[in-house]
């Protein structure tokens, strides 16, 4: 069965469902023993500020909000020091906030969001994705893993040191 799917900027409506999703990931990511957004972040606040700010996208398959993510240009100030070195100095999709509905999970969503990002990055004529993730979010490395980003080094974000991550799309 082949589902429709689109990634789309998020509305002042969606921000309830959105989340909903995200307590959702902050609760999977406890029960995986992460300590990834164990802390308070991100919040109602947070997403409400993607939002108002143009960065938050939803991804939805057959009209429904099955993942989120926030996509920033270019505007990551932890990622202008690395412990290591980015592939590239050009323009760059910053993506942060990543969360799946669990009525979704494991459904290979987040690939598919990936490769949506991907399309807009190239569609936008930007240069690369960078991305980072906690060293135990281990479904996350497989991801970037599998769709071939490379791992450049560590970055400092307000709760700790984080993996990253680009990849350069044209």
């Amino acid at each position: 069965m082949n589902s429709e799917a689109k990634l789309r900027k998020a509305e002042i409506e969606d921000r309830d469902v959105i989340w909903g999703i995200i307590q959702q990931s902050i609760e999977r990511r406890k029960h995986d023993g992460s300590n990834q957004w164990q802390n308070g972040y991100p919040n109602l606040g947070t997403v409400e500020s993607d939002i108002e700010k143009g960065f938050g996208y939803v991804f939805i398959v057959d009209g429904e909000i099955a993942v989120y993510a926030a996509l920033i240009l270019n505007d990551e100030p932890a990622y202008s020091t690395i412990e290591g070195a980015w592939l590239s100095d050009g323009e760059f999709v910053v993506v942060h906030r990543v969360a799946v509905d669990e009525k979704f999970a494991g459904q290979g969503m987040v690939k598919k969001l990936f490769d949506h990002i991907e399309d807009f990055t190239r569609y936008q004529k930007i240069q690369s994705i960078k991305v980072d993730t906690n060293y135990d979010n281990m479904a996350m490395l497989k991801i970037l893993e599998s769709k071939g980003y490379s791992y450049c080094g560590e970055v400092l974000l307000a709760d700790g040191m984080r993996k990253a991550y680009e990849k350069i799309i044209i």
